[in-house]
């Protein structure tokens, strides 16, 4: 059997507390991590995020998404009620919708150096027009940084169906 540790499990503090606050302003301290068991295999793992919503910085008006992560984890993985309550935090955030999927992404990358990582948000329509801004980033001089590369000059070139707006 391959269970976790104590130690392993030392610095996730969120999953299973009962008392914990959602914090509505932007809080990349709640992220945390945890060990990676299977670092030399690669693989992704993904994450949903359907109820995404942050403030336009002009206006103030609510924007809603739904934010894809993507990543192929190195030493550590970030802990997904952790994830969640980080996402939470952009609820009063004011940023345009670049910004804030930038944002995500840097922080993911500061937080656990994944070998590769893509933040996508799903923007649900405003005025008329919806943006669904995508970024990526690989280990610079690994293989991954020609993944980045190769996804992103690739990202849009085949139409998907959008079924949340």
């Amino acid at each position: 059997m391959n269970n976790r540790d104590k130690e392993e499990l030392k610095g996730i503090t969120f999953l299973g507390n009962q008392n914990i606050k959602y914090s509505d302003q932007y809080a990349p301290e709640v992220l945390e991590t945890f060990p990676n068991k299977h670092p030399g295999n690669d693989y992704f793992v993904k994450f949903n995020c359907p109820e995404f919503t942050s403030l336009c910085p002009i206006t103030g008006q609510p924007d809603f998404a739904t934010i894809y992560i993507s990543y192929v984890p190195g030493e550590r993985m970030v802990e997904s009620k952790s994830l969640k309550l980080y996402l939470f935090s952009f609820r009063n955030h004011g940023d345009f919708h670049e910004d804030c999927v930038n944002i995500i992404m840097k922080d993911l990358i500061k937080l656990m150096q994944p070998k590769y990582i893509e933040v996508w948000g799903k923007f649900t329509p405003r005025g008329g027009i919806s943006i669904d801004p995508y970024c990526n980033y690989g280990i610079p001089g690994s293989i991954w940084e020609t993944v980045a590369f190769e996804r992103l000059t690739k990202h849009d070139m085949y139409p998907e169906k959008i079924d949340n707006r």
